[in-house]
């Protein structure tokens, strides 16, 4: 806006064009920069539209009331009297005048000239906003090409710019899947994205969570705010368009040439060159409105009654039978929504695609209708698998009780089985509970059923039993496929992987879920969510090994390719997300993952990680000194259901270690040295190592000895790192670490270089190497730098050891003295303005200031 405002002042363009797409903000623009310039200029508008558009001058009509009708069509005499019209606004003043031109692509040619000749002349500054399909009109656009105008394009918002609106609005915490969410949703358009905001938290499904902003479900279409937006932009278009753009909205995706035989081809071609609809390539080719939200918006404006029309309307020119996907779903969810009555084959059909796209409303609300008695088991799975993926897993698991015995014989059998024993452990039953039922129903004696087969490999997945699982997994693959197939192959290799890596084998797990993921093709649309399954096991492989960017590198491949089904399992790729940071020691980093996904968790997890991560968190937490977080996350962990059995044992060790951080009393230490000496953790030496790696960095040097032996029977990069650092600890040579140390940063092991380092300063010291020691503790806060462990050992302690600021003090402080206001140190680490207000006041006190201008004067230089 500021750029606009100096080119009029300036006087270096006679015109101004603001080009933008629909809901960009070009009209908003144009009243912001006229309101400003109002003091300076005299200000005229014209208002251009479709319904003018065909009328020679019809815009200029409130300049030229004083012409005859003969002279009303004459150029030189529409110019004159807008020359006049100009004098006697001026008053003699001599005051510059500004002619705003809204939706100036909608202006007749001929008023278009006079506006050209207006600029050329320079009787007037235009200020113009425009679409940039159709464009401005011939005369408007040549001053462009001759030097006489300055066109400004403004584009839909990105991803980072919508972050920073939402920021800027929300007081809070706003985790990157809300970000992608909504700028999903509005496309980046300012306009619905301020009606999404608003419309989204009216209705609760935008709330704040432990200061934390989440979705509680699909963002609205019905919204006042949103429905007028759809009345302003129907307000500027003729009828014709108006009825092609409500056809589109509820037959969409359709094709093309049956809205062309409705409306005409001349109105899609408008609508197209306005960018309102979007054309899918292919035969036929598909038209949809240019926003899936803004599509249900005019859905909404449709009574039934016409929408009946319409319906009719649209299948007198289609044919069905080249209905596919989204269109042939569309058909069915408008069909219903009329009240026609649709086939059960076909309800089905729909149910299955809306399922396959995440639509779980439309899924649940289809397949309710489904009566035929033999369909009817299959629509109750389809049911439960889309409350399953709404976190209502209580009615999941009723709806999987009564229909996965009639699909037994199905080949959605195992998948359906697959998701009732996970809809009952999401809702804290044992896998016992399951089994019991599945055995009363087992025929007695002869081979084991496919369904005790399936149970009993979930059982040794739960106790992580190796060698059950590989026995079990090389006997699979040596005999033929027969019911279960490849799901059942899919599941045993994917716990294999997982039960791998905890024994201290990934390379060998990593390979296992490699195998899983070669029969996932074929498992596509199934009703259980294999690819996640087998996600998750292979990025627990990666992590054992210590491969992080491949662990990033899969998370980051199924979030680019599998956007549908984020509000399902974004939670649990964030978890994985952060439990990938925590492993790199890359500790606040970590804990702004952390905290959002365990939120989401609680409201949604598929894949049972919940309690997992509140161990995760609580670890974070404590380790970052935020007490107040620590705690809440500690207790959410107690309440917690029972998750994933394979999981628990890491998880009551995280607990442990976190305990041990927040109160330093030795008692969490005691635990996870108790913990170490389990039959589970014996049996486990992968879970071991790492909880080994929690007491050394708790300080204890007792551990060391014990990480040598472990690791050396752990395979992958991690543990070999491990194992070196650990011997060149106990051999106390500076110079070996100081090589090691240089060598575990080059290799990514960060965290473990800066223990070396740290090591290093403390024998260099000793031997009296100062100069060298102190290169060791440049190298080491270089580490702690690239961590973002800007206070560990910092200025704070070591300059003033009297002052005992908590870590969380230190990061307040820090970001106080660059500068940041109490709210932005709270959105940048996702507390409450109260918790950094009360941090403050206590590091006040301690460091003996009054306010945070003192701050600064106050800490060591």
């Amino acid at each position: 806006m500021d750029r606009i405002c100096n080119l009029v002042r300036n006087g270096t363009h006679q015109a101004v064009f603001i080009m933008a797409g629909p809901g960009i903000g070009k009209s908003a623009v144009t009243d912001a920069v006229t309101e400003r310039l109002a003091g300076s200029m005299k200000i005229l508008r014209i208002h251009a539209s479709s319904a003018l558009a065909g009328v020679p001058f019809g815009v200029l009509t409130p300049y030229t009331g004083e012409l005859t009708a003969e002279e009303s069509v004459s150029p030189v005499a529409v110019l004159r009297s807008m020359w006049s019209y100009f004098e006697k606004l001026k008053g003699g003043h001599g005051a510059a005048v500004l002619l705003a031109v809204d939706d100036a692509h909608h202006l007749d040619d001929a008023s278009a000239g006079v506006l050209a000749e207006v600029i050329s002349a320079g009787w007037a500054t235009v200020l113009a906003a425009a679409r940039p399909r159709p464009g401005l009109p011939q005369p408007l656009d040549q001053l462009w090409y001759d030097g006489l105008a300055e066109r400004v394009d403004l584009r839909p918002l990105n991803r980072e710019q919508v972050e920073e609106v939402l920021a800027h609005v929300l007081d809070g915490t706003v985790p990157g899947a809300t970000v992608d969410a909504i700028w999903n949703a509005s496309g980046g358009n300012p306009r619905i994205l301020d009606a999404l905001l608003h419309d989204s938290a009216e209705t609760g499904v935008l709330a704040k969570r432990n200061g934390i902003w989440m979705l509680l479900g699909a963002l609205p279409a019905d919204g006042a705010r949103l429905a007028g937006v759809v009345a302003k932009d129907h307000l500027r278009r003729g009828p014709e368009e108006q009825e092609a753009l409500k056809l589109i909205a509820l037959a969409g995706p359709v094709g093309r040439k049956v809205i062309e035989d409705i409306s005409g081809a001349a109105v899609v071609r408008s609508l197209l060159d306005q960018q309102m609809i979007v054309e899918a390539p292919g035969v036929p080719s598909e038209l949809s409105i240019w926003n899936g939200i803004f599509a249900g918006a005019i859905r909404n404006t449709v009574s039934v009654s016409r929408s009946l029309q319409l319906l009719e309307t649209v299948k007198a020119h289609q044919n069905p039978t080249q209905l596919q996907g989204e269109g042939r779903l569309r058909s069915v969810e408008w069909a219903l929504e009329c009240g026609v009555r649709v086939g059960d084959d076909e309800m089905l059909a729909a149910a299955k695609e809306a399922l396959l796209r995440f639509r779980n409303h439309s899924a649940r609300s289809i397949a309710a209708r489904i009566h035929h008695p033999p369909l009817v088991p299959m629509a109750q799975a389809i049911q439960a698998r889309a409350l399953y993926n709404e976190g209502s897993y209580t009615e999941a698991a009723a709806l999987l009780d009564a229909c996965w015995l009639p699909l037994a014989e199905d080949a959605e059998g195992l998948a359906v089985l697959l998701l009732r024993v996970s809809a009952h452990q999401a809702i804290g039953h044992p896998l016992g509970v399951v089994a019991e039922d599945v055995e009363k129903h087992a025929a007695p004696g002869g081979e084991r059923s496919w369904q005790e087969e399936l149970l009993h490999l979930l059982q040794l997945g739960a106790e992580v039993n190796v060698q059950a699982l590989s026995e079990a997994v090389e006997v699979m693959r040596k005999r033929r496929t027969g019911t279960g197939g490849e799901p059942l192959r899919a599941l045993a290799e994917g716990l294999q992987a997982h039960a791998l890596a905890s024994a201290g084998r990934p390379v060998q797990g990593l390979e296992a879920a490699l195998l899983a993921a070669s029969e996932l093709p074929p498992l596509e649309g199934s009703l259980f969510f294999f690819p996640e399954f087998v996600l998750g096991r292979l990025v627990s492989d990666y992590l054992a090994m210590g491969e992080w960017e491949s662990a990033e590198r899969e998370i980051n491949h199924y979030a680019t390719g599998n956007a549908p089904g984020a509000a399902t399992f974004n939670g649990s790729l964030q978890l994985l997300h952060g439990y990938s940071l925590l492993r790199q020691g890359r500790m606040e980093r970590a804990y702004q993952v952390l905290l959002p996904a365990v939120e989401a968790l609680s409201l949604n997890d598929p894949l049972q990680l919940y309690r997992f991560g509140t161990a995760l968190g609580f670890y974070a937490a404590a380790r970052l000194g935020d007490t107040e977080q620590a705690r809440r996350l500690e207790q959410d962990h107690k309440d917690a259901d029972a998750g994933w059995p394979a999981h628990d044992l890491l998880a009551e060790a995280y607990v442990a270690a976190a305990a041990e951080y927040q109160a330093r009393d030795g008692k969490g230490l005691a635990a996870l040295q108790t913990l170490m000496t389990t039959p589970e953790a014996s049996a486990r030496t992968g879970n071991l190592l790492e909880i080994f790696a929690m007491c050394w960095d708790l300080g204890d040097p007792s551990v060391v000895p014990m990480v040598q032996t472990a690791a050396g029977g752990v395979e992958g990069r991690w543990a070999e790192a491990l194992m070196t650092l650990a011997t060149d600890w106990e051999n106390a040579d500076g110079d070996a670490l100081m090589t090691t140390a240089a060598s575990l940063e080059e290799a990514g092991f960060v965290n473990l270089a800066r223990e070396a380092y740290a090591r290093a300063s403390t024998v260099l010291e000793q031997a009296g190497e100062r100069r060298r020691s102190r290169q060791a503790v440049a190298q080491r806060e270089k580490c702690d730098h690239e961590l973002g462990e800007r206070f560990r050992e910092g200025r704070f302690i070591a300059a003033a050891p009297a002052v005992r600021l908590t870590r969380r003090e230190q990061d307040i402080v820090e970001l106080a003295v660059q500068g940041l206001t109490d709210r932005e140190i709270a959105q940048r680490l996702m507390v409450s303005v109260r918790t950094v207000e009360g941090h403050l006041y206590r590091t006040y006190v301690k460091l003996g200031v009054r306010s945070r201008d003192e701050l600064e004067s106050a800490l060591p230089k």
